[in-house]
């Protein structure tokens, strides 16, 4: 049995009710980004890549519009996110993750069929020019400013043009969150930064400081750009701290993170996102650092999760992308209901979504069979 397609006005209902906190039933939603376009053949028939989008103003913004169609057309009939053509198409600025690395000056590679990436370029011989990098004027990096001009030229293009007869809007480019200290120091250092961290305590802390107050820096100096009408919460990620104990993430970054989230306006809405097996630090992330959304990957126990951090912790994630990429409709329903089961939707702050980043190529079978499952087990009690 398909699910039910619900109109924009059922979704936008459904949506309210969820951050009024009077659910009718969990929402499902699935994050995504132009490389679901870029990496699927049967859309991606100009054969356009990622270095060519990177290059090239005009291109980044078809990319994103034939992607953005893709949404509003056929994927988002099987989630809770708005259907049709829109008054206007918002357009974005894509730098993917790349975007700290190459801030400190690691050159930005395009591997093939994949999305853009960074090599570690820190070696032993090199590795304190780190700070000779100028992190107080964040505005004047080489790398921000190649991107602003980017940004500036698609402005132009985007001013009179018009896509499915609508006009296009490009939204303003700022680089307010972080992928976090510890990932970003192995971004340019790779796994030795890992050595470092026991065998150089002075370096690694150095470093870990630098890149945090970088991006606390980094971050201001967009607010004021744009005279704070960006968004003003706290975005954080550090997926390589999965790679260490509970108890040296909590003495070693847990720090870092904290002046990350306090440098933010009081009452900013602090979120954490962690890929991968992340059960044993979300709990006191939330606890000592008051993440009140945290985003997560897998392999993750959602009910046990939910039960460790309380009913008031707004929780994403849901079906592994390998599950949606592999498993047939039958199969991705029958996952769907399990997560759905937990006790993750005790409180009616949980978001149904893939875990984690929508990947290109699912078939639309198994997103039908993922939002059907939200729709049989949901569902909050009147």
């Amino acid at each position: 049995m398909p699910p039910s397609l619900l109109t924009n006005d059922q979704k936008q209902q459904l949506w309210a009710d969820f951050h009024a906190r009077r659910p009718t039933r969990v929402p499902m939603q699935l994050d995504s980004n132009p490389r679901i376009f870029l990496l699927n053949p049967a859309l991606n028939t100009q054969g356009y890549t990622f270095e060519q989008a990177a290059g090239d103003p005009k291109t980044h913004i078809d990319v994103y519009l034939q992607y953005q169609l893709y949404l509003r057309t056929q994927l988002n009939q099987y989630t809770d996110l708005p259907t049709g053509i829109p008054d206007v198409w918002p357009v974005n600025f894509n730098v993917y993750n790349v975007y700290e690395a190459a801030y400190f000056g690691a050159p930005v590679q395009f591997p093939a069929d994949q999305v853009p990436c960074t090599e570690p370029f820190l070696t032993e011989a090199n590795r304190q020019d780190i700070f000779k990098v100028d992190i107080e004027h964040p505005l004047e990096n080489p790398f921000i400013k190649k991107s602003f001009a980017f940004w500036h030229e698609m402005q132009k293009i985007c001013k009179d043009l018009k896509f499915q007869g609508r006009p296009v809007r490009l939204v303003p480019w700022n680089l307010c969150g972080s992928d976090g200290p510890l990932t970003v120091a192995c971004n340019l250092r790779g796994s030795d930064f890992l050595i470092e961290l026991l065998d150089d305590p002075a370096y690694a802390d150095r470093l870990l400081d630098f890149i945090m107050r970088a991006a606390i820096l980094r971050r201001q100096a967009f607010w004021d750009y744009w005279d704070n009408k960006t968004d003003r919460g706290a975005w954080l990620a550090d997926d390589s701290c999965e790679m260490l104990s509970l108890e040296t993430y909590q003495e070693r970054l847990m720090p870092l993170h904290r002046r990350f989230y306090e440098a933010t306006p009081p009452g900013s809405l602090r979120v954490m996102h962690l890929c991968g097996d992340a059960g044993r630090l979300f709990p006191v992330i939330c606890r000592e650092l008051g993440a009140r959304l945290i985003d997560t990957g897998f392999p993750i126990d959602l009910g046990q999760l939910r039960r460790q951090v309380g009913p008031d912790v707004q929780i994403q994630g849901g079906v592994e992308v390998s599950t949606l990429m592999q498993s047939t409709p039958d199969q991705v329903y029958q996952r769907s209901k399990e997560i759905l089961q937990t006790g993750v939707k005790t409180g009616g702050k949980f978001i149904f979504k893939e875990a984690n980043n929508f990947p290109p190529a699912v078939p639309l079978e198994n997103v039908a069979a993922m939002y059907q499952a939200c729709q049989d087990f949901g569902p909050y009690p009147n």
